[in-house]
């Protein structure tokens, strides 16, 4: 008899379809009649009027000024630290390099004094012993025809 109604198929029933909502148009009001107050304590108040006729009323802001960014160093601080340490382990290493030089030096010094001590008391030595003596102060002991004064023998 009647025809059965369509069936929505898969792709119209997952769209829903929504109608815009129409936007009501804004009521200008009046803006409030200002009271004189002393300028120090509240800040200006300022007003804009906007092109469709709204009226923006705020509070004005003053602009804050950037520190001024400070001048960077032509050459970085790890750099100039670098070569601080430098300069400082070259003046240590000239400073050892002195004081080896200073040792090497005493060490030749006291080895001069002990060869000289040794050459002047070894031959205060040779003279004592070796030392050339009078024959006449000895007792002459004479055996065989043979002369011994003092542990020398005069044949």
């Amino acid at each position: 008899m009647y025809p059965e109604p369509a069936r929505p198929t898969a792709l119209e029933r997952a769209v829903e379809v929504h109608q815009p909502t129409p936007i009501q148009p804004v009521v200008v009001q009046q803006p409030a009649p200002m009271v004189p107050v002393q300028p120090g304590h509240v800040p200006t108040v300022a007003s804009v009027v906007l092109p469709d006729g709204r009226v923006v009323t705020g509070y004005t802001m003053t602009h804050v000024q950037p520190e001024p960014v400070a001048a960077k160093p032509a050459v970085s601080r790890a750099a100039v630290n670098v070569a601080l340490g430098g300069v400082g382990f070259l003046a240590v290493c000239g400073g050892l390099l002195l004081l080896t030089t200073f040792i090497t030096a005493l060490t030749a010094l006291i080895t001069q004094l002990i060869t000289l001590a040794a050459v002047i008391f070894g031959g205060w030595i040779a003279v004592q012993v070796l030392g050339s003596r009078s024959h006449g102060d000895g007792t002459t002991v004479n055996i065989r025809k043979a002369i011994f004064k003092r542990n020398h023998f005069n044949g």
